[in-house]
Formats: structure tokens, sequence, C-alpha cells
């Protein structure tokens, strides 16, 4: 298999997948394509039907989606347990991952994902705040009944924490409070090893002047 994802600095969404598949142990190379190149949009239209990445190829196959992307590694490699064994759990799990495929678009135009940086706390307006409300409650919900079988939203690492990750990097990154259970539901998500190996190489990447030079006053850089 093959997964072509975007600068790992800046996309969330080729983050989910390449970290579900990284923490399942699935074999796969990887290739990177650098945003705001003068050939990155004919570099994606090469592997990517709709234009966008990431894409999974496999064979003859093309996925390209990184909600399908995961549910095709999971029925691959079902041992890897991307989503939970029980039938109940694993209709929340995918519940919450299609909640967060679809929504809180306002969490994501006022909070983009950047490794590279991290910003100060500000009123960030009721829309955001309500986002966030959201889904700390997704998260407190989620860590009360699963508490006692690992620090992941189900307990052990799956496809819902993937789809999740980069909320926390957003929360993380903009300094957006949240309360104890979430935080340290995050702390587990940033301490992965497979976190930690993106985040690293995102980190080796070049900057995009329009992705950092945003409204934001910053507190560090990466």
């Amino acid at each position: 298999m093959k997964l072509i994802v975007a600068s790992k600095r800046y996309s969330s969404w080729s983050l989910r997948p390449w970290l579900a598949m990284r923490v399942a142990g699935a074999p796969f190379e990887e290739q990177v394509i650098i945003l705001r190149q003068p050939d990155t949009k004919a570099e994606i239209a090469r592997y990517s039907p709709s234009g966008v990445v990431p894409v999974l190829r496999d064979g003859d196959l093309t996925v390209w989606d990184s909600l399908a992307i995961i549910e095709y590694v999971a029925e691959r490699f079902p041992e890897a347990g991307l989503w939970p064994a029980d039938a109940g759990q694993r209709a929340v799990a995918r519940s919450v991952s299609a909640e967060m495929h679809a929504g809180f678009q306002a969490l994501r135009m006022a909070c983009p994902m950047n490794l590279g940086m991290r910003f100060a706390a500000r009123d960030r307006g009721e829309a955001v705040d309500a986002a966030v409300a959201r889904v700390c409650a997704i998260w407190r919900g989620l860590r009360e009944k699963h508490a006692a079988s690992g620090p992941f939203l189900f307990g052990a690492f799956s496809a819902a924490d993937a789809m999740y990750a980069p909320v926390v990097c957003r929360l993380d990154g903009y300094s957006i409070p949240v309360d104890d259970v979430c935080r340290a539901y995050m702390d587990a998500v940033l301490a992965l090893p497979a976190f930690q190996e993106w985040r690293a190489a995102g980190l080796k990447e070049p900057g995009i002047a329009d992705y950092d030079n945003i409204d934001e006053t910053l507190v560090a850089r990466l």
C-alpha cells in the first residue's frame, strides 16, 4: 500500500489515516506532497481523482477519503482493532468519527492545524466556543465510560482517536482551555510515538508563509 499525504505540518486530513495505519502496524509506503508549490496541483492530480489528498493506493485500487481509507485499512487488518470489538461501542465510534468528518467547520476555519506554531489564547467567538464544547462533551463522555480500559476514547487507540487527533493539535496549538479529563486525553494522543514521528517529520518540512502568517499572537515557534 502507498499513502499519499500533504505537508505534515499543516494537513489535518492526511494525519488521520496515516496515524491509524501507523498505530495499526499496517505496512505502507508514504509520499509527501508539499503544499503551495508550483507543481503541487499536478502532483496531487497524478494520484487523486478528487484533486485532494490523502489518497491510498493498494494495487489497482484507489481510496481518496480519510475516513474511507481508515475503514478500508480496518477491514484489511481486523486484528489491529481500529474499531472497538463491541458492536455498540463500534456504532458509537463510527458516529463520533462521522460527526468529526462532517462537522466543526467553525473550529477548522478559525484554527487551522499548524504543528510548527503555538498561539496565545484569546476569545474566538461563540461558534468556536460551541464547537469546542461539543468536542469536549464527546471526549468526557467516552473517557468516563472507558477510563479503566486505557487512555483513549474507547480505552485502546481506535479509528475515533485518529479522526480527532487534528482537533487535539488545534486545541493544544491555539491554547484553547479544556478541563482536566480532556487535557489528559490530549496528552495521551500527543505522546503517541506515531504522532511524535509525524510531528517530527512535519517540523523538518519548509514552512509556508500563507499558513504561518495569520492573525494570531505567536507564543512559540516549534
